[in-house]
């Protein structure tokens, strides 16, 4: 997964930039030349080794093909933040997440803009950060996990293409000390190594945004949970998920209808 979210990456960078080729889906969501080559290189990485197990990668669902799944199957999006892509922000990532049993179990977030790629491995409670080594030859990784909460109010990340009245209601219940706009899976992240608390998501969102952000966060002491705080599952049918939560280690609280 990591060697596959590593190569698709580089894909999507070398086009970062360039000849985007950008057009956009039946939904109005634009899609670009570096989804498809990252996507590409995804299902040939991984179906190479794990042909058993059923991809459900986000413009393969777009073009109408979608596999049968089981207990265990991949989630991909090869380019989670494309608006941010688009717009010439760094803030996008390749998300990689295998699930099994309805909750994601394995997840690698890499944002080839910076280079950094963030693991976890939800059984083995173990979540890690990995940068360029000097040399350019590998990877240095370092394990992360959540903060406890500062006395002094909550760190929020939410979307920079999202924002939301209701967002700002909610977040009424908390103290909140600063709020950080980010794109893509990044907010996952920035609460699983410790720089920020909570993520509230009061919008529409796909289980391939989510799922390996999801993992890399529990994996790292993290929950997300739905509106109602039940656990957030994967494997819905359409693959559309409800409101949403996440957390470092303050509790969540819900979200009223």
């Amino acid at each position: 997964m990591v060697a596959a979210a590593l190569e698709a990456g580089h894909a999507a960078h070398d086009i970062f930039r360039g000849d985007l080729k950008l057009a956009h889906k039946k939904d109005n969501s634009p899609v670009t030349a570096a989804d498809h080559a990252a996507e590409a290189i995804i299902l040939k990485r991984l179906g190479a080794l794990l042909a058993h197990i059923p991809i459900i990668a986000e413009e393969e669902v777009a073009a109408g093909r979608v596999p049968a799944i089981g207990e265990t199957f991949f989630l991909v999006d090869p380019l989670d933040g494309t608006r941010e892509f688009v717009a010439g922000r760094p803030e996008f990532t390749v998300n990689i997440a295998l699930v099994r049993g309805g909750g994601p179990v394995l997840g690698v977030v890499y944002a080839p803009a910076s280079g950094e790629l963030f693991g976890g491995d939800v059984e083995a409670a173990h979540a890690f950060r990995a940068t360029p080594t000097r040399d350019g030859d590998g990877y240095a990784r370092l394990p992360i996990q959540v903060r406890r909460a500062p006395p002094l109010g909550l760190t929020v990340v939410a979307s920079r293409s999202h924002p939301s009245p209701k967002m700002r209601a909610y977040l009424t219940g908390y103290t909140v000390a600063d709020t950080v706009s980010i794109g893509s899976s990044l907010k996952f992240c920035l609460l699983a190594s410790g720089e920020a608390d909570l993520y509230p998501r009061l919008g529409t969102t796909m289980e391939w945004d989510t799922a390996a952000g999801h993992a890399v966060l529990v994996a790292a002491g993290g929950a997300v949970v739905s509106a109602d705080g039940s656990p957030l599952l994967y494997g819905k049918p359409g693959f559309s998920n409800p409101w949403f939560i996440a957390t470092g280690s303050v509790a969540p609280l819900p979200i009223a209808p």
